[in-house]
């Protein structure tokens, strides 16, 4: 999808709006430190309806909410297995919820920023979410927690890397 083609017709979500928040804003480097109002203007200007907007910022808002928040320790080191209800199958597929079982095992996600993830992707305004929308999910949730930067960086070689075939 283009973002910058404003006479198209787009169905857009709030995912796409969270797409070119991600890709213009939040990187190592600079500070997300914008006013939500010219944010608000520019999301416009882009070609983004003041609703996907809206929702955009209350997504991110929710996921400011967890920073802060601490696992105990000795919980997050015992083995666990996460049941999905019918709803969060719906949206994770099975592909997806085997993906997040990856990550897990392989130390990038842990009980907590799994549960983040879950959280986040049940709040975007899609029916289902694929393995490419889940895998910036897990970035975003992971740019959001302090003490993630090697995960960070495994996840944005994996989001970028356009050959995924090792996970199939």
């Amino acid at each position: 999808m283009h973002l910058n083609n404003k006479g198209a017709e787009m169905k857009q979500n709030i995912f796409d709006v969270l797409m070119y928040l991600f890709e213009n804003y939040m990187n190592d480097d600079v500070e997300f430190d914008v006013d939500e109002d010219s944010l608000r203007s520019e999301l416009q200007e882009a070609g983004f309806q003041l609703g996907q907007i809206a929702q955009a910022f209350d997504w991110l808002e929710g996921l400011t909410n967890y920073q802060g928040e601490t696992l105990d320790p000795e919980l997050s080191q015992k083995p666990s297995t996460r049941i999905y209800t019918s709803e969060e199958c719906e949206k994770l597929d099975t592909n997806s919820r085997g993906f997040l079982m990856f990550l897990e095992q392989t130390g990038v996600l842990d009980h907590q920023t799994r549960e983040m993830v879950i959280d986040r992707v049940m709040a975007l305004d899609t029916d289902e979410t694929d393995i490419e929308q889940l895998k910036w999910v897990v970035l975003m949730v992971l740019f959001n927690q302090p003490g993630f930067d090697g995960s960070i960086s495994w996840m944005e070689e994996l989001v970028f890397d356009e050959a995924t075939g090792l996970l199939h």
